[in-house]
């Protein structure tokens, strides 16, 4: 049985992109037998950006809620947030610290993108690397999936596991890189690769006529409504061929090509596809955030698991150091 660790930031709601290109791959990958996943809201990391409580929170329920939405078995599997297990990450932080050169924090991306403004930059964000490596080492996680801008960090992980088995004796699992080559890009309102960053999102949870305020400002030509259209030219067109099947593809593009269809019409047959496609998740996700203490329940019970593993993994670290 392989054993993946996926992290995500408590950076709020996931949007149509997050799901399509990385939540259902990888509840796909935990619902094999063959695999055991450990998913954890790195509510720690994001206290680099994010300063307030309330946010904080609700940005952190968001993410449980919206994971279960998908269909992430958190029975089968492992669910928790960071936070929640701080002592075990920060402590095993804090070994790896001792062990990881300077040079090597300076050179990460998640430094070095804004090292030209380092009034931007705060210690934790400095040190992320190391926090992410005691993420997965204390879990002895084999898999990671990542993205290729997220590859560096992983490989920083490794050999921050090395150096503590050269330096102190075998205890950590060396992890690898899980990366998908046909990672999904999703397209957002404006064409550009859709994020929260750039307010070009996509959110399926949205209530449907906030949802459908949404799909209305995808950009488009000023083709008339009875001219024909070039549906490869068209993101409403992409992120219909993302949801809808072959059929509806087929049908929206040949409106598309015979004229009398205008950019509305597409507009609105996306809404009623992805009304369709996540309905279910929608219904789920509400029920748990106006139902927090089943969502509170469901985390610590999570928790209560993944101790004994970090447990486990401090204690040999701990015996390994000498403490």
């Amino acid at each position: 049985m392989s054993r993946i660790l996926t992290g995500i930031q408590a950076s709020g709601k996931p949007h149509l992109g997050n799901l399509l290109g990385a939540i259902e791959p990888a509840i796909a990958l935990s619902a094999s037998v063959d695999n055991e996943s450990f998913l954890f809201i790195a509510d720690l990391h994001s206290m680099t950006t994010i300063k307030d409580r309330t946010t904080l929170i609700d940005h952190t329920n968001s993410v449980a809620a919206a994971w279960l939405a998908c269909g992430f078995d958190s029975e089968k599997n492992y669910f928790y947030r960071q936070s929640r297990l701080a002592a075990y990450h920060t402590e095993l932080m804090w070994y790896l610290s001792c062990l990881t050169p300077y040079p090597m924090l300076a050179n990460a991306h998640s430094f070095k993108d804004k090292s030209d403004r380092l009034s931007d930059v705060n210690a934790g964000l400095f040190t992320y690397p190391v926090l992410q490596a005691s993420d997965i080492l204390l879990y002895q996680a084999e898999f990671v999936p990542v993205g290729k801008d997220q590859k560096q960090h992983l490989e920083m992980s490794k050999d921050m596991a090395e150096a503590f088995n050269r330096t102190y004796g075998e205890v950590f699992v060396l992890p690898e890189a899980l990366i998908n080559e046909s990672v999904m890009v999703v397209p957002g309102i404006d064409g550009s690769k859709m994020s929260k960053s750039s307010n070009n999102y996509i959110d399926v949870f949205l209530p449907e006529n906030d949802l459908y305020k949404q799909i209305k400002r995808i950009v488009t030509d000023t083709t008339p409504l009875e001219d024909p259209k070039n549906p490869d030219t068209c993101i409403v067109f992409k992120l219909f061929t993302l949801i809808a099947n072959e059929n509806q593809i087929a049908e929206m593009r040949k409106n598309y090509l015979k004229g009398g269809y205008g950019y509305g019409h597409a507009k609105k047959d996306l809404l009623e596809v992805l009304l369709f496609k996540y309905k279910n998740q929608r219904e789920v996700f509400n029920f748990y955030i106006s139902n927090l203490d089943e969502l509170e329940r469901k985390l610590k019970i999570g928790e209560e698991k993944a101790e004994v593993i970090a447990k486990r993994t401090i204690s040999a670290a701990r015996q390994k150091i000498g403490f």
